[in-house]
């Protein structure tokens, strides 16, 4: 669902999406190949975006520092040696006996192996490269844990 400014704001079902095109609260701007739904005397495209017709302000949508969230954002992978397989942990990347804080781009996912191996070292001393640069995520990053597989055609208006 996108705001009037096309910005996204959220994933909803295919339900509400209806209702709210029914109710011209929304307008249609892309739909889903193949795919109808079928009423008693009509079939209505299966939408895929939305649009809201009028503007909705909405407050800053903050992320919760979490262990959580940490892994989500780095798609469960140890952003040291790659692997995907539990268990993962965090790993601050200025270790905090040398004043690195609790922060966005200061936590990394790692697997026990690859923090165990960095220790109280940073990644350079340690001699070990970090995948990506950590940084703090917005909204739209965490879009696709509840939308599942992400449409092509979401891709222009998530920022991907």
């Amino acid at each position: 669902m996108l705001n009037q400014s096309y910005e996204p704001i959220s994933v909803c079902n295919v339900k509400r999406a209806i209702i709210l095109l029914l109710l011209t609260k929304a307008e249609l701007i892309a739909e889903r190949e193949q795919r109808r739904v079928h009423a008693i005397s009509s079939t209505l495209p299966y939408p895929s975006i939305i649009r809201l017709v009028a503007y909705i302000h909405l407050p800053y949508k903050r992320i919760e520092l979490s262990r959580r969230n940490i892994i989500r954002r780095d798609n469960s992978r140890c952003q040291y040696c790659g692997t995907s397989r539990p268990p993962l942990t965090v790993d601050h990347v200025m270790p905090k006996s040398r004043g690195g804080g609790d922060t966005w781009e200061n936590l990394v996912c790692a697997c026990i192996r690859c923090n165990n191996r960095k220790g109280s070292r940073t990644p350079e001393e340690a001699k070990m490269k970090l995948s990506r640069a950590p940084r703090k995520p917005t909204h739209v990053t965490f879009i696709k844990d509840f939308g599942g597989v992400i449409d092509d055609k979401w891709k222009p208006y998530l920022f991907f």
